[in-house]
């Protein structure tokens, strides 16, 4: 028997999202120096969607980069198969700055250590900081999210499905089991 559960539908998603953008904008003193950064592949669409709120609240832009991980996960044990890699787009200088990392769920930690290693290789920004829209628990690293939508404890059996529109044509998060 398959359990589903719906945790946020598309209102909620836009509610976390705004006071994300709030709380970035209250602990960095505003986006001056700061540049968003989305793991692909649903991370890119949160980080677009955050630079477009502090654009409304603030006025101001804030830079928004892509970043490609696949190269530098740790799980990749298969070697016959090459990965597919695409291009990360880093629009700006991140020597100094601080990068806000985005993601859609924050589970062992694993993927954002590869992302953080994989930002250092372009640069040393002042400061990295992770906004998410879902922590679930289980960290496998001692990472913790600066900014999360909604912390939802989880089994180990149990799947956090994110859903945006621009990748998945519908908007929600859910739990399956």
């Amino acid at each position: 028997m398959t359990f589903q559960k719906t945790i946020l539908d598309e209102a909620a998603i836009r509610r976390a999202l705004t006071r994300i953008a709030h709380e970035i904008l209250e602990r960095n003193k505003g986006v001056e120096e700061c540049v968003l950064v989305g793991i692909r592949t649903r991370g890119i669409h949160l980080a677009r969607r955050l630079a477009e709120r502090i654009h409304r609240i603030e006025g101001e832009q804030v830079p928004v980069g892509e970043l490609d991980i696949t190269l530098y996960r740790d799980d990749l044990t298969e070697k016959t198969e090459q990965p597919e890699v695409r291009d990360s787009d880093l629009p700006v200088e991140i020597h100094g700055k601080t990068v806000i990392l985005v993601d859609d769920v924050l589970y062992t930690g694993r993927t954002v250590r590869a992302a953080m290693d994989a930002v250092i290789d372009r640069g040393r920004p002042r400061m990295i900081q992770l906004a998410v829209l879902v922590d679930r628990g289980h960290r496998e690293l001692p990472i913790r999210a600066d900014y999360v939508g909604k912390n939802v404890p989880t089994s180990k059996n149990e799947i956090v499905h994110v859903a945006v529109s621009e990748h998945d044509q519908q908007e929600h998060v859910i739990i399956t089991k």
